[in-house]
């Protein structure tokens, strides 16, 4: 009879990064970030560390604060790595927001985010 009962789900990865997105909640996802993450935004390209990262997205995200988050893009192929990507409607323009996941340990950390202005109208 216990088998009858669902076992309790953790939030997909993926999943709870468009939420934090969502939100606007950049301290949250700042969490899931690796030690170091490859951060590019409208071109500009760095590795940073997990508090630098924070405090640009936070900066972008302020400039640009989300009105609207959809999934275009969700790949869970590979058992290591998930991949997302993200058209974000905010109140300067819509972007689309690419990211990668990487398994470490027993959870998944960050290791690539992009954003870009989206070019599909």
């Amino acid at each position: 009879m216990l088998y009858l009962v669902p076992a309790v789900s953790v939030a997909d990865p993926v999943d709870k990064v468009v939420q934090l997105l969502r939100l606007g909640n950049i301290h949250e996802l700042s969490g899931l970030f690796a030690s170091n993450i490859e951060v590019t935004i409208l071109g500009d390209e760095n590795v940073y560390s997990r508090a630098q990262a924070e405090v640009i997205l936070d900066k972008f995200f302020s400039q640009n604060k989300p009105k609207s988050v959809k999934m275009l893009h969700k790949i869970n192929s590979n058992p290591n790595y998930l991949f997302g990507v993200l058209i974000a409607g905010t109140n300067n323009g819509t972007f689309r927001i690419a990211f990668t996941l990487k398994q470490t340990g027993s959870n998944f950390t960050m290791i690539e985010l992009r954003i870009e202005k989206d070019k599909v109208k």
